[in-house]
This record gives structure tokens, C-alpha cells and sequence, in this order.
């Protein structure tokens, strides 16, 4: 297993785009920042979110290879990032796809390809996970320089938390959209309940800063929120020279 959520379930293989990455049919995202988007739509009905465990100083290549491979295959590139605090070692790729069957079929190429992700060669595992954004979030950003900083914030929910979760989200959600953009949140739709949400930032001391602020304002965490989470991880990444999100 490559790491904690997300990951923890779904597709493992142990041992082992352009600038416009909607998948074809997708409804486009207006021009704007995160925060300027209009609620209650999304581009894409499926996500999935990858982490690749490479061997030591792989990510570059791999970068290569992963952008290469989801050229040739159904839905559309986000983010290729590579970690840098948390579990090191690991490029984190999240796509967006039309809908269940697209990403279903992306999975499987996957899992019987001898190099998935064209990535053979540098792998020593490979964790593959479905998510379906929160109902009421922007669109996930195509691309541009949101960042460099990317923080992805995983959790297991208490049996019975998904829903409470989401409407504590999407009760304080527009007040913390006014201090940093968010990529995505989104809960996972197979395994542990659980679910994903990342962040960009400018530097790690800005997120600092903005996560102390939005802790004293009482914006967030969303109030009752942390009641129903288990176990939380979290990694901080930046963008490969491929990635659409910088």
C-alpha cells in the first residue's frame, strides 16, 4: 500500500495534458479563481486521485511518463504534484472524468498495464481511489498558478459523518474560500468513509498564517466538523514541471 487515505482502498498494485483537462463533455469552468465561481456546478461527476511510490529522485521522470499516459487515455489532467512533507517519495496525480464508466475504464487500463501510469520502472506501489466532489464546491481549477504550495488534507469518517460533513462545509465554505483557493473536496465513493480536500498556497509560511487566521476569526475547521472525523493525514506537495496546477 502506498499510503494512508487516499489510497487506503479501491485499486493497489503493490510492489510496484494540455492546459484545458476536462474530460470531453464537460460543462467548461468560468475564468476566474476558485473563490469567483458559481456554486452548486462542477465540470466533471468523478475524480480520481492517485498516489505513485516511486524510488528515490523518480519523480521528475515519472512526471513525464504520467502526463504522457493520461494523454492517451479518457478524462483530464489536474494536478501531478510531488510530495515534500509527509511520506516523501510520492506523486500525486488527480483527474477528473465525465463520468463513472470513463474513470472505471482509466482504473482498469491501470491495473493490467505492465507499466501503469507509464511509470514501470520507477514504481514500488501504486494506490488509485474514486472520489465524487462535494455537491456545492466550485469547479475543480483546470490550471494555473494557484499555488505553489498544496496541501492534501485526508480523513476517515466516523460511520454515519459524510452527511453532517458536508453540510458543515457547505454552511462555512464561502468565508475560508476568501482566504486561500481550494483545488477540491471531494468524498470517496468506495471503502472506509472518508474524504479528500486540498488547498493551494502562495508559501508555507502564507499557510500558516491563513490557517491561524481563519482558526481565530472562527472560520475554520467548519463548526462540528472535526466531531465526525477518526483519523486524519495530512501531505504537503508542489507542482511538477507538468502539472497544469502550479
Amino acid at each position: 500500500m502506498a499510503c494512508f487515505v487516499p489510497g487506503l482502498v479501491a485499486a493497489t498494485l503493490p510492489g510496484r495534458a494540455a492546459p484545458c483537462p476536462a474530460a470531453p463533455g464537460c460543462a467548461r469552468r468560468a475564468a476566474g479563481p476558485p473563490s469567483a465561481q458559481p456554486w452548486g456546478t462542477r465540470p466533471c461527476s468523478a475524480s480520481s486521485f492517485a498516489f505513485l511510490s516511486t524510488t528515490i529522485g523518480a519523480a521528475p521522470k515519472a512526471a513525464q511518463a504520467i502526463e504522457a499516459w493520461s494523454r492517451e487515455g479518457k478524462g483530464g489532467l489536474h494536478a501531478v504534484w510531488a510530495s515534500e512533507v509527509g511520506l516523501l517519495n510520492q506523486v500525486l496525480v488527480l483527474r477528473s472524468f465525465e463520468d463513472e464508466a470513463a474513470l472505471a475504464t482509466e482504473r482498469q487500463r491501470a491495473l493490467t498495464s505492465s507499466s501503469p501510469f507509464g511509470c514501470g520502472e520507477w514504481l514500488t506501489g501504486l494506490s488509485m481511489d474514486a472520489y465524487a466532489p462535494f455537491p456545492f464546491i466550485p469547479p475543480v481549477p483546470e490550471a494555473g498558478a494557484l499555488g505553489p504550495v498544496y496541501e492534501v488534507r485526508s480523513y476517515i469518517l466516523k460511520t454515519g459523518g459524510l452527511e453532517p460533513t458536508m453540510a458543515a462545509w457547505k454552511e462555512q465554505l464561502p468565508e475560508r474560500l476568501k482566504l486561500s483557493p481550494l483545488v477540491v473536496a471531494m468524498h470517496a465513493v468506495d471503502g472506509p468513509p472518508r474524504f479528500t480536500h486540498i488547498w493551494a498556497y502562495k508559501s508555507m509560511n502564507d499557510r500558516l498564517a491563513i490557517r491561524g487566521d481563519a482558526v481565530a476569526r472562527g472560520i475554520w475547521p467548519p463548526k462540528g466538523g472535526p466531531t465526525w472525523l477518526a483519523e486524519m493525514r495530512s501531505t504537503i506537495c508542489l507542482p511538477t514541471a507538468v502539472s497544469p496546477l502550479k
